[in-house]
């Protein structure tokens, strides 16, 4: 299978444009991550090469500049 997504573009990309909306926002924004936070495997399937933690590698690189609030649906608990 040929490798076709680059994680280390991904995560440094998202970041870089995370972080100029940050700025231009005053230093707050607010942002929703779609799908699964980890263990993305339907992404891997339909990117291959993917990460299936990609994205928490993402708020790893921005640790220092996010807080991070997880919302549970009870009825899924």
């Amino acid at each position: 299978m040929k490798i076709g997504f680059d994680n280390a573009l991904y995560v440094k990309k998202q970041s870089q444009a995370i972080l100029e909306r940050i700025n231009s926002f005053g230093g707050k924004l607010y942002l929703e991550f779609g799908g699964k936070l980890f263990d993305d495997y339907h992404a891997a399937r339909v990117l291959p090469g993917f990460d299936v933690n990609a994205k928490v590698k993402l708020l790893q690189k921005l640790k220092d500049k996010a807080e991070l609030i997880v919302a549970v649906n009870a009825a899924d608990l």
